[in-house]
């Protein structure tokens, strides 16, 4: 269960991401980033976020702690910048955070060299599965924090369901992207991440992390109600990890052409 929190102090805002994120202080002392429900990403970025990351968890890979954060727009009103009051006024109500990593270093494309392949594989097999986009050398998303790599920012996962309702026929997609991995020169055990990581994952595991979207959150219009687009993510994911070949086979040979 995704702990909630209240949001008690906005910090500062981190305007390297496009969703203009913040470091809040929450009621538990502690800070995280957190990422608002009224950007212009959307909802849809919060279930990506939610969902890609808790995947990775289950999958043994090490991402920030996820939490809810209850934001009152009071917050906003000591805010000289006018774009971040409206960003808070319109994201009262539940949003989503990850823990904030104090003194983390940012991964760099040459830092590849330096991890284990199969690790490396994992990773890219994780992002092939989820169709995270945005772990490119432009943008890695990755930190290094006690010598621990750490994933963040997954809410460009799960594209397909920016697209319209039918999400099963999604589901095998090969994902051509991945070409652009940063990790993919040095996964060179992607047939052994894909044995590996399969047996994590079960309609077991895939549904307790579907059933952490909340309700309000759940509102495409393509469905007839909250539970019905639980039922598809289901389906597009169980259907994805039994279909996990199609798209390690597009990793492999993206990882042969560029060799």
């Amino acid at each position: 269960m995704l702990r909630t929190l209240t949001a008690t102090r906005y910090v500062t805002p981190l305007r390297e991401g496009g969703s203009l994120p913040a470091i809040v202080e929450a009621d538990d002392d502690g800070l995280y980033v957190l990422k608002f429900r009224g950007a212009g990403q959307g909802l849809k970025a919060l279930i990506a976020e939610l969902v890609a990351g808790e995947i990775g968890r289950a999958l043994g890979l090490a991402v920030p702690e996820i939490v809810f954060i209850e934001l009152d727009p009071v917050l906003g009103r000591s805010e000289p910048d006018f774009e971040i009051q409206a960003l808070i006024k319109a994201s009262e109500g539940l949003n989503l955070a990850l823990d904030y990593l104090p003194g983390a270093l940012p991964f760099e494309q040459r830092n590849a060299l330096e991890l284990d392949p199969l690790l490396a594989s994992s990773i890219v097999w994780f992002d092939a599965y989820v169709t995270n986009v945005d772990r490119t050398p432009r943008n890695t998303n990755m930190l290094f924090w006690h010598k621990r790599l750490m994933l963040i920012d997954h809410g460009a996962s799960l594209y397909f369901h920016h697209i319209d309702g039918q999400y099963q026929e999604r589901s095998r997609n090969p994902f051509s992207a991945i070409k652009e991995h940063v990790l993919l020169p040095v996964a060179s055990q992607l047939v052994e991440a894909d044995a590996i990581l399969k047996g994590r994952l079960n309609s077991t595991v895939l549904q307790q992390i579907i059933e952490a979207i909340p309700t309000a959150w759940l509102n495409d219009e393509h469905f007839e109600d909250a539970q019905a687009q639980r039922s598809a993510y289901l389906a597009y994911l169980l259907d994805r990890l039994a279909s996990s070949h199609i798209f390690v086979e597009e990793a492999v040979n993206a990882r042969a052409r560029i060799l």
